[in-house]
């Protein structure tokens, strides 16, 4: 194991990784006091080498590394690489490509949803990982033997574990359908939040059209507010302060200062002032409550429950987590007809899952158990038309 401070080393390494066809890559970072991520370690391997690179070097310039990220003859292998890819988007504007997550492959080959990285070690490798500096703070300089030695070990045994999960997607002829989830993870649209979107990630039970446009702006306002401070949204105002002042929507810093639990700093200062000014000029969307009173009626959620019971049944058969076919959010478009744009009726999902929720949602599909199988069947159904029938 090799420990990069430089620049030139660095980009002697880079050259010797890009020789292969596929690294393995981690990423270390802290991001409790800031909005965005500091990046503290870089552990690469290859299988002839594994090095730790510090970002945190003086003068080191890491443009060999960008390199190599967006070199298209080497996949780069992550486990869970949302985070990591996000952050070398932001560094550098590159999204690693090809791109390859262990996370999502071990879904697709039947490990269950979102597994850690320690579980898989053990499930694939039988190695039980120490995870005692799993919460080091990496930014402290020097690190010793113990820490350098576990942040390598979040990419050397992950060769073996790529190696396997390709092995065994080949096997079972589900290759394409990690290509598709990288398609996604390549995007830099899936890293880039537009403002504006911010609320959807806050979890509410309004659907009040006025106090989801408040949410609305003042979750945008929030957002750029902490991007601008860098500091962590949750800083400003947390989620569930910021439901309850979207609900007011309180005209005055006294009316802003009733509000139960609200802190004296946010309603007698500027951040008052700021949210003030966002609901003085908020305007109230109506398109903005998803749940429509039309989606409550002609039986849809108990056709939602009928399309999630079928998710199940042909989850467990293809060995994959539910999740990783369809989400609530396409089983819900799938039972209000919304059939524009669905994930889950394109590709491998529409072959093992979507062309059977059709035929369920049009009548066309029976699911019913066989005593004497002890097992459940799908019936096809031929929808007779007038004039059709057998007399």
């Amino acid at each position: 194991m090799q420990i990069i401070d430089n620049t030139a080393n660095l980009e002697q390494l880079c050259n010797r990784l890009a020789a292969h066809s596929f690294i393995t890559v981690d990423l270390e970072f802290i991001r409790e006091k800031t909005y965005f991520p500091l990046l503290c370690l870089i552990q690469v391997a290859s299988e002839t080498e594994a090095a730790i690179i510090d970002p945190l070097a003086e003068g080191i310039d890491l443009g060999s590394f960008f390199g190599l990220m967006k070199n298209p003859d080497v996949v780069k292998v992550f486990h869970s690489c949302r985070q990591d890819v996000e952050i070398i988007f932001e560094l550098s504007g590159i999204i690693p490509q090809p791109l390859f997550d262990t996370q999502v492959a071990a879904m697709v080959c039947g490990f269950g949803e979102s597994i850690s990285y320690e579980r898989l070690v053990k499930a694939i490798l039988d190695i039980e990982l120490d995870k005692t500096d799993r919460l080091s703070n990496w930014q402290l300089r020097p690190l010793d033997e113990h820490q350098l030695e576990y942040a390598a070990g979040d990419v050397t045994h992950l060769i073996k574990i790529y190696r396997h999960l390709t092995e065994q997607m080949t096997r079972l002829k589900r290759t394409g359908w990690i290509d598709e989830e990288m398609q996604i993870l390549g995007q830099g649209t899936t890293y880039i939040i537009p403002p504006e979107e911010a609320w959807l990630k806050i979890r509410h039970r309004s659907h009040n059209a006025k106090v989801l446009s408040a949410l609305r702006d003042l979750a945008a306002w929030r957002e750029m507010r902490a991007r601008d401070k860098n500091v962590p949204r949750q800083s400003i105002v947390k989620d569930d302060f910021l439901i309850m002042i979207a609900t007011a929507c309180p005209k005055n810093k006294e009316e802003l200062m009733n509000i139960r639990g609200m802190r004296k700093d946010v309603a007698t200062g500027r951040l008052a002032d700021e949210i003030l000014d966002v609901l003085e000029h908020m305007k109230v969307d109506p398109k903005l409550v998803k749940q429509t009173r039309h989606d409550n009626i002609n039986g849809i959620p108990a056709l939602a429950e009928l399309l999630k019971m079928l998710l199940k049944i042909v989850a467990q058969r293809e060995g994959v987590v539910p999740r990783l076919i369809a989400g609530e959010t396409e089983l819900q478009k799938l039972a209000a007809f919304k059939d524009k744009d669905n994930p889950a009726l394109r590709g491998w999902r529409h072959k093992i899952f979507g062309a059977r929720a059709l035929k369920l949602r049009n009548g066309e599909l029976n699911i019913r158990y066989d005593p004497e199988k002890k097992d459940i069947e799908f019936i096809e159904i031929s929808r007779e038309t007038p004039g059709e029938s057998d007399h």
